[in-house]
């Protein structure tokens, strides 16, 4: 599957994929329908356009295709990425990332990549994002203080719960709140984030200097 807000881009890459036997199931959404369409057609593999890697939130919609449907192989199809934004697609759960102007057959190589379980990216590119992971190139402090504004107080006090490693129902304990609802926080500071799990999460807050900035509970 295919998924691009620019209906061109979409529609000529799908029938290039299908000129060289692949099946597409789709061409083109909007971008913020892209994470409906793939859930509800679940394709094998979904190539997910982005305009902006770079800006808050574009990976929300892999990280919520990853929750519902896991067994879609989500590779981002974008700009000449910086390091971070490729960090931050892998951190989201897309298994690959191709460059717009990146040749059919390396497309095709990507998807084969991506259905086979392994990362569709060049090595390159690969080793870049380890690098900004390993050692991020902004200020964490920086950094930090921009996913805090995101949070709500609450969000904030249920991610430092969930880094000091508490589940559920201690985070519900602990706060005074239904395990239903603390499950409700937990989800929207995952989506806030732009990660797909808990540990995703607790490793962002803290590569980020998140967690020294929140006030513990």
């Amino acid at each position: 599957m295919v998924v691009d807000d620019h209906r061109l881009l979409a529609e000529a890459l799908a029938s290039a994929l299908k000129l060289r036997g692949h099946r597409v199931l789709a061409a083109a959404a909007p971008a913020a329908g892209a994470a409906e369409l793939v859930i509800s057609r679940a394709p094998e593999v979904c190539l997910l356009g982005t305009a902006a890697p770079a800006e808050p939130g574009a990976f929300d919609p892999v990280a919520r295709i990853r929750r519902e449907r896991p067994q879609v192989a989500v590779v981002v199809l974008g700009p000449v990425p910086s390091p971070r934004g490729i960090a931050a697609a892998f951190a989201a759960g897309a298994c690959g990332y191709v460059r717009h102007d990146e040749r059919i057959e390396g497309v095709e190589r990507a998807i084969m990549k991506a259905r086979a379980g392994e990362a569709a990216i060049a090595p390159g590119l690969l080793q870049g994002a380890f690098a900004e992971l390993l050692n991020p190139a902004a200020e964490p402090d920086d950094e930090g203080r921009r996913l805090l504004r995101l949070l709500t107080p609450r969000e904030v006090e249920v991610l430092v719960r969930v880094a000091e490693g508490e589940d559920t129902r201690v985070i519900a304990a602990g706060m005074g709140i239904a395990p239903s609802t603390a499950r409700t926080h937990v989800q929207r500071v995952l989506m806030k984030l732009g990660v797909g799990s808990r540990l995703e999460a607790a490793a962002l807050a803290a590569r980020t200097g998140l967690l020294d900035q929140a006030p513990h509970p």
